[in-house]
């Protein structure tokens, strides 16, 4: 850009500019559902963690666990898909779930070329503590919901999930 197209601003006039942008009245931030969202998972973790880490788990190790529990033996990829993690994400957190020894990999019998992974004694462990504590949370986060309205929270957060 040349001098000769640099607009000089008194002083007076560039304290008028440096003015905050005002977003637009019809979108706030308090009504914006992922925000809302994003604060109640926030606010979840910071409860699921209140008692200290449950044996070191994140809230994503836990859901891991969990859904491996329900699923018995599931392939890395699979299990991904359950607890709606990408494959990168998902790769680490297993590596993790392994290192610390809750989780155990093994040949599928039936395909001795598939890696599949099972939930192991220490990992069974862990995890009926961590269920105490994130039922502690749930509660903790809904307390000031009726039955009904817990109900209706998880109906339409399924549905909106599809």
């Amino acid at each position: 850009m040349s001098q000769s197209q640099l607009t000089i601003v008194p002083a007076e006039r560039a304290e008028e500019r440096s003015a905050p942008i005002r977003p637009r009245p019809s979108y706030r931030l308090d009504e914006s559902v992922g925000h809302l969202l994003r604060r109640a998972h926030q606010r979840h973790a910071a409860l699921f963690q209140e008692r200290g880490a449950v044996s070191g788990l994140t809230s994503t190790q836990f859901a891991t666990l969990l859904r491996l529990s329900e699923l018995g033996t599931a392939t890395q990829n699979a299990l991904g898909r359950a607890v709606a993690l990408d494959p990168a994400t998902i790769q680490g957190v297993v590596a993790r779930l392994r290192d610390r020894g809750l989780v155990d990999a093994g040949r599928d019998p039936l395909d001795r070329r598939t890696v599949v992974l099972s939930l192991n004694e220490a990992g069974a462990t862990a995890l009926a503590e961590a269920v105490r504590q994130g039922s502690h949370a749930n509660e903790r986060l809904l307390a000031p919901l009726s039955a009904e309205e817990r109900r209706m929270l998880l109906r339409l957060l399924r549905r909106l999930l599809g």
